[in-house]
Formats: structure tokens, C-alpha cells, sequence
């Protein structure tokens, strides 16, 4: 590739914008290395439809590679897969990306404008972006941008206003940018920048409220797009496919391994589209470690360390796993919920006893006909099942929490006001109903009693919680604590932001939550469709003394309806939460939908239907006697 040179690739590129695409997009290429990969994976492409056109060739003129169409036409699709399809969606990766994290800065924005407020009356204005970059874990890809300032500043040299100038360049955030360029201007004026960023934050809470009206309607269009697509399309195909075996044509079923895979790719083509451009609801459990704690004055050299007890360090080490253990088993619920390894590997071992039953021949003894169907459908569901109960359980968790925090921060209000002091006020607020809160609140109270100072108790109940909405008013509360006892203002701060947080996650759920019920209907339109078609439909030819085998199309529905019902779950959780692990529930219950329809409910009917055929064809054969 040296033959093409960065100048040539500027000059093709240029009025394309790629380049601020993949600087907003924090791709680790430049222009030209991106345009480099662009270029193999098109080369790439080529090769693989090349290869593909050469093989379908030389197949003899009788020989179809997809059964009901001319290999001309498998050529036309495999080209557009494979050559258009390739550089159209390297080359708009950027800018989707760059999309993204447009959405995801503008909902953080104003709780960093907040934090800043809290940090700028004891720091310099660099000293609190260089905070807020630190906290990337609370503040999410605005902590990321403030990185580049930070880079800038202390690895290239910059002054802190060539570095925040920089910054506008590339972002993709509009408010950013105006945010920015703003808070320049204050700056050099000599402007009270507390009372502008109290301002500000306002202002910006209101922008991501329209931010977050845009994302919602980006989920509409998908949700259409998708049911549209990958829902109708579907059921259409099954009633050509009925008509077609009920006219003794069944050229369509060679289509069966093509509309499964399409399904399948389209799905999850759409589902990583929305993962890229949609912002994720926050229900990571964080343990990002501290740098600063009661301790963090104690420095120990090589040559100390070197003259430490090897087997003091054993007998730490050991009983540090001991008490993980021990509190693994005293609460194994918690322990379940944080951490979804315990779900994936429980996952793995129910998959692996469905495996096993189907291997050993069980299933085809106890679901004759379809036991391949009926496997799948089982693997899928209880292999989904344990990680689906960690992510609700972590669900429930969250809601419980984040629910009482405001709360919680009223009655440190009320508290304050009354001149009660913040280790006491802790120590009787613990005692009220705030669901699981009130155990880290009776936790932290303890830390407290036993000689922590209120700071530390605080910081590790956060880290206990270790959820982002509750760190950031935690974090205010400890940033307060640390300059001034009168921490009112700073509460109340931490109360509005907190419910403007919960105001916008309830809005997004009730939007989306009527997308997943579509998604619902669209699967379950699918599922009458077939049940119709098997059992009403060709049941109506029994009294023409016509039958018809349906145990093809029965088969080739039931394949069709698992694809169908395990990605359109994923799709529902991508919808409602920008989580394929919301999804899992989802998938779990469209699958057990569509196994029970299939295996059990059609074939009792058309039992039934075949029963009463058989009494009327004996009824009639009896009179004719």
C-alpha cells in the first residue's frame, strides 16, 4: 500500500469530513491508516465475491446453488452483500460511532457541569476538568473528551486554552462546544465561573431532555424498520410457502437456509447499529480502585518491599481470598447479581444437561418428530435463564436504589438544617425505610462508630453501591464535605440532579416500553399466522376429502419462529435499554412461546382434526353400508 501516499488520500477524501468523523469517534487511525484498512477490506471483499462468482459458474446449468433461483441472481445478491455493502458500512462506521457518543455526551453533560460547580470554589479551572477526566467512570465519554484537553496540556505542552480550543474541533457534541467556548470566554473576562456553571447546568438539563427526544425517536424508526422488515417479511414467506406445498410445489423450501440466515444477520446488523448510536442505561457495578484513601501517604520503596515476609504476604494473600469467600456465601445473592460470570458459567451447565439429554437420545423418546427444534428451543432457554435472573436481579437492585437516594439526600437536608452534624444525621437516617439503602446506610454508620472519618465511610459505601447515578451525588456530598461543613446548597444540587436522572430514564422506559409491546404483537401476529395456516386453514380441506402433509411446513415455521423469537427478544432489550442482556427475558419468553405453540398445541390440534376426519370418514363409510 505504499504506493498510495497520505497527500493522495487527502486529496480523495477531502469534503468527506472522515477525518473529524474518526477523531469524534476516538478511533485509534488517522486519515490515512483508516483509509488504508478501508482499502483491504474492499480488496478483501472482492476476492471473496470473485471466488464465489467462479465457483457458481462452474456449476452445471441444472445445478442451483439456492434452489428456485437462477445463479445470476445469487451472483447480483452476493455482490451487493459483499463489495457495496462492505465499503458503505466501513466507511460510516466513524460517523455512526461519532453519533453515539454525541447522544451519550449531551444526558452527561449536565451532571459534570454539576460536579464542576461542586469542585470550582477550592480549584482552578484546570484542576477540575483534570477531575472530571479522572471520573471518566462517572461521567461516562464527557470524561473521555476532557482526556484529550488533559493530553494535550501535560503530554504536547499546550496552554490550557489551545487545548480546550482543540477539544471544539473534534467533538461531536454541538453543546459541548458551546459549553466550551463559553466557559473560555468567562475565563479570560475574570467571571465568577461557579455561578456560570450553576447556570449552565440548567440550561443543559433542558438540552438533554431534547436529546433525549431525538433517541426515542431514532428507537421508533428502528422499531418500524424492524418490524417491517424482519417480522412481516416472515410471515409472508410462510403463506407462500403453504400455498405453494398446498399446490404441490415445494421449490420454496430450498429458500429456508436463506430467510434464516437473513433473519438472523439483518437482526443483528440492526441490533449493533443501535448499540452504536444509542446511549446504554447505566447498571454497571463499578470497583474502580481509589487513589486516595486514609492511606494513600504511605509509600512503600523496592528495597522496604524486598524485606517484607514472603510468607506474611502468603498468609495475607490467603486470607483476603478467605474473606471473599466468606462473604460470597453470606451473600451469595449479591455476589450473584454483580458479577455475570456466575450466571454464564451457571448458564453453561444447565445448556450443557440439555445437551446431554439430547445426545443420550431422551428428548426424541419424550418429543418425537421435532426433538432438533425442541432442543434448540430448551438449550435457548435455560441457557439464557441464569444470566437473564442476574441482569433483573441487578435491575431490581438498581430501581431500589436509585429510588431512595433522593430521599436519603431530603433527609440529610432536613437534618442539616436543624444543625444536626452529617456523622450523626447518617447514624439516624440509617434507621429509616429506605429499602437496600438502609443497609449501606447502617453499614457507613458502623464505619463511623468504629473511628472512620465520615469522608472515607461515605467514599466506601459509593464503592459498595458502586452504581453511577448513586456515585456522582455521593461524590458531590464527599466534595462538599471536604471543603465546608454547610453542605445544604450542595445537597439540594445533588437532589435535582438525581431526579432530573430518574425523570429521564422513567421517560425513556415508558417510550420504549411501547416499541418491545409492538415487538410482542409482531411475534405473536407471526404465531397465529402459523397456528391458522396448520391447523384452521388446512383443516378446512378435510371436508372435501382432500389432507394435505403439514408436517413440512410445521418444521420449517417452527425454525423460522425460534429465529424469529430469540432475535426479536434481543432487539426488544436493545430497544428498551440499549442491552442485549435486557433482552435475554425477552428472547426466553418468544422462544417458550414458540416451542409450546409447535410442539405441543398445533399437533393436539391436529390430532384432534385428524381424530374427528377419521370418525367422519368411518361415519360415512358406515352408512354407505
Amino acid at each position: 500500500m505504499m504506493f498510495i501516499s497520505p497527500r493522495q488520500v487527502d486529496a480523495w477524501l477531502e469534503g468527506t469530513n472522515i477525518r473529524k468523523y474518526i477523531r469524534a469517534a476516538h478511533l485509534p487511525y488517522s486519515q490515512y491508516s483508516y483509509f488504508l484498512l478501508l482499502l483491504k477490506c474492499s480488496i478483501a471483499s472482492v476476492s471473496i465475491f470473485a471466488i464465489l462468482t467462479i465457483y457458481i459458474l462452474s456449476l452445471p446449468d441444472d445445478v442451483q446453488l439456492i434452489p428456485g433461483m437462477a445463479n445470476i441472481y445469487t451472483i447480483l445478491i452476493a455482490f451487493v452483500l459483499l463489495v457495496p455493502g462492505v465499503i458503505i458500512g466501513i466507511f460510516t462506521y466513524p460517523q455512526t460511532v461519532a453519533t453515539g457518543r454525541k447522544s451519550s455526551i449531551d444526558l452527561d453533560l449536565p451532571y459534570a457541569i454539576t460536579y464542576m460547580q461542586a469542585l470550582s470554589t477550592t480549584m482552578t479551572l484546570y484542576n477540575v476538568i483534570r477531575k472530571i477526566y479522572e471520573a471518566d467512570d462517572l461521567f461516562g465519554e464527557v470524561g473521555k473528551e476532557f482526556g484529550l484537553i488533559v493530553r494535550d496540556v501535560e503530554v504536547f505542552g499546550d496552554d490550557l486554552y489551545t487545548a480546550i480550543r482543540n477539544l471544539q474541533k473534534v467533538t461531536p457534541s454541538k453543546n459541548l462546544e458551546e459549553f466550551l467556548n463559553d466557559l473560555l470566554l468567562l475565563s479570560n473576562s475574570g467571571g465568577d465561573v461557579t455561578n456560570f456553571l450553576s447556570s449552565r447546568s440548567a440550561y443543559f438539563r433542558e438540552s438533554a431532555a431534547r436529546e433525549l427526544e431525538s433517541i426515542l425517536k431514532t428507537i421508533e424508526v428502528m422499531a418500524e424498520v424492524y418490524v417491517t422488515a424482519f417480522v412481516a417479511g416472515p410471515i409472508t414467506m410462510i403463506i407462500i410457502i403453504v400455498a405453494q406445498n398446498l399446490g404441490g410445489k415445494s421449490d420454496l423450501a430450498g429458500y429456508m437456509p436463506l430467510i434464516i440466515i437473513g433473519l438472523a444477520l439483518g437482526s443483528i446488523g440492526m441490533i449493533y447499529i443501535l448499540y452504536l448510536m444509542l446511549p446504554s442505561i447505566k447498571m454497571d457495578i463499578t470497583r474502580k480502585p481509589r487513589e486516595e484513601s486514609e492511606f494513600s501517604d504511605v509509600m512503600i520503596g523496592k528495597e522496604e518491599y524486598s524485606k517484607v515476609d514472603k510468607s506474611f504476604l502468603k498468609r495475607v494473600e490467603a486470607k483476603r481470598k478467605r474473606f471473599k469467600l466468606e462473604n460470597l456465601l453470606k451473600n451469595p445473592a449479591r455476589a450473584y447479581i454483580s458479577d455475570y460470570n456466575y450466571g454464564i458459567a451457571l448458564g453453561c451447565v444447565c445448556g450443557g444437561i440439555v445437551s446431554a439429554l439430547y445426545y443420550l437420545g431422551y428428548l426424541n423418546e419424550w418429543i418425537p418428530g421435532m426433538s432438533l427444534e425442541a432442543f434448540i428451543s430448551l438449550l435457548i432457554i435455560f441457557s439464557l435463564a441464569p444470566p437473564s435472573l442476574a441482569y433483573e436481579g441487578r435491575s431490581w437492585f438498581v430501581n431500589s436504589v436509585e429510588s431512595h437516594t433522593p430521599e436519603f439526600l431530603r433527609q440529610l437536608v432536613d437534618m442539616k438544617d436543624v444543625g444536626v452534624t452529617l456523622q450523626t444525621a447518617i447514624s439516624l437516617i440509617s434507621n429509616s425505610k429506605l429499602g437496600v439503602l438502609s443497609q449501606e446506610l447502617v453499614m457507613t454508620s458502623e464505619d463511623i462508630r468504629r473511628g472512620a472519618t465520615t469522608i472515607n465511610a461515605l467514599v466506601r459505601m459509593e464503592d459498595r453501591i458502586g452504581l453511577v447515578s448513586v456515585k456522582r451525588a455521593i461524590s458531590l456530598l464527599v466534595k462538599a464535605s471536604e471543603v465546608t461543613d454547610y453542605i445544604k446548597d450542595v445537597l439540594i444540587i445533588a437532589i435535582n440532579d438525581f431526579e432530573h436522572y430518574l425523570k429521564l430514564k422513567k421517560d425513556r422506559f415508558n417510550i420504549a416500553i411501547t416499541y418491545v409491546m409492538i415487538v410482542y404483537l409482531a411475534v405473536g401476529i407471526y404465531m397465529y399466522t402459523a397456528y391458522s395456516l396448520n391447523v384452521s386453514f388446512v383443516s378446512s380441506f378435510t371436508n372435501f376429502n382432500i389432507s394435505f402433509d403439514t408436517s413440512g411446513n410445521l418444521t420449517d415455521m417452527f425454525r423460522i419462529g425460534l429465529v424469529l423469537g430469540f432475535f426479536s427478544g434481543l432487539m426488544a432489550g436493545q430497544l428498551s435499554a440499549n442491552s442485549v442482556l435486557a433482552g435475554l427475558k425477552h428472547a426466553i419468553l418468544l422462544v417458550l412461546g414458540c416451542f409450546v405453540l409447535f410442539v405441543f398445541i398445533i399437533p393436539y390440534q391436529l390430532d384432534i382434526a385428524a381424530e374427528a376426519a377419521r370418525v367422519a370418514a368411518d361415519a360415512a363409510a358406515n352408512g354407505g353400508v
